[in-house]
């Protein structure tokens, strides 16, 4: 039985541009990733994509690693986009609820531009923090 892990955490201090691994980031209820510039009190403070969906790009003749999404935090094991909205996760022991799958991707998107395609708007999802905590890779994502 496969299980579902974190492989990598990302942050960026500003929106727009790759996010860059880290060791570990801290989530924070009505708020997200601290120091993240996507971070606030919205229904989109966490954005989760499954390197599986990074593993479809690689596939199609792109270099791309964590991060590159604008994700801030890469998975595996899970397939994310075929969750319901309202599905509660435990990143390590941070609870968290889904609340948006996709997204429509905005103007001057990289990976868009450098591929003609890019897996956010379709693979993407994002949550709410309901419990917070730090994550890191390597933690198990179980359901709540």
């Amino acid at each position: 039985m496969i299980k579902a892990k974190i492989v990598s955490v990302n942050i960026s201090t500003q929106k727009g541009v790759r996010k860059q691994p880290v060791p570990q980031v801290e989530l924070k209820p009505a708020h997200g990733v601290i120091g993240d510039a996507h971070a606030g009190e919205w229904h989109r403070q966490v954005s989760l994509l499954a390197e599986e969906s990074i593993d479809s790009m690689r596939k199609k003749g792109l270099d791309v690693k964590p991060g590159d999404f604008a994700e801030n935090i890469t998975t595996s094991g899970l397939r994310l986009h075929t969750m319901s909205v309202g599905t509660r996760l435990f990143l390590g022991d941070v609870e968290v609820e889904l609340t948006q799958i996709g997204k429509e991707c905005h103007k001057g998107c990289a990976i868009r531009e450098q591929a003609g395609d890019c897996v956010m708007p379709r693979e993407g999802v994002f949550v709410k923090v309901l419990q917070p905590g730090i994550v890191r890779p390597g933690d198990e994502i179980r359901l709540a």
